[in-house]
């Protein structure tokens, strides 16, 4: 069938590969299965009873979940009848969901739990338009998604039809809010045809069949997991849900997924705790270990010898298998996103048959503007990999990426301004990423437009790229490089504690172990200095970082340092390390 809108890919995978296990969620330690025809009598009942709601085209309704089969029953039943889904991260402050909520003007509200249930419920009272608050799990006090469920109703049933065929590919059918690093969210506004013109063109790049599967555990409140969800429906893979972030290693080797997704954080702990292993071997497996790793540090996609590839042959045997099964061992793709992945950690896991293809794209785009592929020799260690076909990409004067293509948003919600700033009359998004075209296909960010900054010298620093170079060393989790209109660039340094810890019984130091301690050791900043000037010898002397601060608290979205996808808030960073800064800089 010709799938024009997103509720067609349910009714499009009955049609071509129909799936007992379309959907799987853990429960009670079990692996429960959700089939493609339960999955459309599910949301087809879901679109009954919110008619009965008295729920009209146009209605916004708010999902906050975590990832289970209920969100995306839910997400189809309100397409259907022509209403909004509005999807909302978890962890954002009730504040923030106020303004959401009303800005939205949200009539309805489906949460996952109690926890959830409660944050909504604490700012009912200041959203005029919220009806009501249901939940996915039985909690007191709250109506159950359950509820609403109808039976089949040839009234009820005509009517969701009738809504159906109402619906134009161009039409809106959710709106995102941007986490933003500054101010109040922007809801994105994006139609069937930016996502599924999206799904198409990615299709051709995640080599996985319908026999296939997939573990999904991002959020889905993000464009980025949500996309790659209709994608797998698109090709009829199973997908699975991740009970949880602690239980992605049991999911890993239980599903045994051919395709995930990750973000550069979390393959950086899966590398850390590969790297803890391998300090705890002795004799010739420890040995082989590192001669694998520093043969993974050489590792290109073009350009390598017989004889390199002959070595790589044993390590991949030797030891880079069961790296391999730590990850199910069937993984054909690996789509990492939502920020810049260092390019050791994509060397090295590319040398261990791992395929992590880096992508890139915005909420605005749908998300993917570009991607690497395991194909067709499609893979740029560095870049983000050839711009996907129907988009068109050119780079400003400025060094900005400017982007085209049926992907472009619809625009900025109750925005028109702000959306006549980023999208110019030619029909170009701005996308404040700066980068360049490598071998005149492969895209490579460089850094944020904003985020660039001159020294009082009058030099450029680009901080993302030297943050990046940086967070290479084990002894660092998270940098902040600083110093704008200052002499030299500086930085806010957050340890990586649960490494320093086993640095120091290593080395049998008499520092304390709480984070605090750790941060105020100069034992500690001398080790880490030793690491900063080492990856210093990578940038011009006016970009070395000369003198930091070591921070006693990791930075969390919870916290409020990083917005939900992991990206740094460096305004609230500054204020909150001002006292450091002002020590850096020689102010206090």
């Amino acid at each position: 069938m010709n799938v024009t809108r997103l509720f067609d890919l349910p009714y499009n995978q009955l049609n071509t590969y129909p799936k007992a296990d379309a959907f799987n969620d853990k429960v009670n330690g079990e692996w429960k299965k959700t089939s493609t025809q339960s999955y459309i009598d599910q949301a087809n009942a879901v679109s009954r009873g919110l008619i009965k709601l008295g729920v009209q085209p146009g209605d916004m309704i708010a999902l906050i979940s975590n990832n289970r089969s209920e969100w995306n029953i839910m997400d189809i039943g309100i397409q259907q009848v022509g209403a909004i889904g509005v999807p909302v991260y978890p962890t954002i402050s009730e504040e923030v969901y106020a303004y959401i909520f009303n800005d939205a003007k949200i009539s309805l509200c489906f949460v996952s739990d109690e926890a959830l249930q409660l944050k909504v419920k604490s700012i009912k009272d200041r959203v005029p338009t919220l009806k009501e608050i249901y939940s996915f799990e039985k909690v007191s006090d709250c109506k159950n998604w359950k509820s609403i469920l109808c039976e089949p109703d040839a009234t009820l049933d005509a009517e969701i039809e009738k809504r159906k065929a109402a619906i134009k590919p161009e039409d809106l059918v959710t709106l995102i809010y941007t986490s933003g690093t500054t101010g109040n969210p922007k809801g994105v506004m994006l139609s069937h045809n930016n996502l599924l013109s999206n799904v198409k063109a990615c299709e051709p790049r995640l080599p996985v069949e319908p026999t296939g599967t997939a573990l999904s555990f991002l959020p889905v409140c993000h464009v980025y997991e949500r996309m790659l969800l209709y994608l797998y429906q698109y090709k009829s893979v199973s997908i699975y849900f991740a009970e949880s972030m602690d239980t992605i290693g049991d999911d890993l080797r239980e599903v045994k997924p051919n395709v995930f997704t990750a973000v550069p954080r979390l393959l950086e702990k899966v590398f850390d705790k590969i790297m803890a292993k391998g300090e705890a071997l002795t004799g010739i497996k420890r040995k082989l270990f590192f001669w694998a790793v520093a043969l993974g540090e050489e590792y290109d996609v073009v350009g390598k010898s017989a004889w390199y590839t002959f070595k790589l042959k044993i390590a991949r045997k030797l030891i880079f298998s069961k790296w391999q099964e730590a990850l199910g061992g069937r993984a054909e793709a690996v789509a990492s996103g939502s920020a810049a992945l260092q390019p050791r950690l994509a060397r090295i896991f590319l040398a261990a048959n791992i395929p992590i293809m880096e992508g890139y794209g915005l909420t605005e785009t749908s998300p993917v503007i570009s991607v690497n592929c395991a194909t067709d020799n499609k893979v740029r260690i560095g870049t983000t990999g050839a711009v996907i076909d129907g988009v068109q990409v050119k780079i400003a004067k400025d060094g900005e990426i400017l982007v085209k293509g049926p992907n472009v948003m619809m625009g900025y919600y109750n925005m028109p301004e702000k959306t006549a700033e980023e999208i110019d009359a030619d029909g170009w998004l701005h996308t404040g990423d700066i980068g360049e075209f490598v071998e005149n296909e492969f895209l490579k960010i460089t850094d944020r437009k904003k985020e660039i900054f001159k020294t009082s010298g009058g030099k450029y620093i680009a901080p993302q790229l030297m943050e990046n170079k940086f967070k290479e060393s084990r002894f660092i989790e998270q940098l902040m490089v600083i110093g704008e209109n200052q002499k030299m660039p500086a930085a806010l340094i957050v340890p990586d504690f649960e490494f320093v810890k086993a640095w120091i019984k290593l080395k049998n130091h008499n520092i304390g172990t709480t984070n605090k301690e750790m941060a105020n050791s100069d034992i500690v900043k001398d080790r880490i200095k030793e690491e900063v000037d080492r990856l210093n010898a990578g940038f011009g002397k006016w970009e070395q970082i000369k003198l930091f601060e070591l921070v006693d608290s990791v930075w969390t979205p919870e916290t409020g340092e990083l917005t939900p996808t992991l990206k740094p808030k460096r305004k609230i960073i500054l204020e909150k390390y001002k006292v450091l800064y002002d020590k850096i800089y020689g102010k206090q």
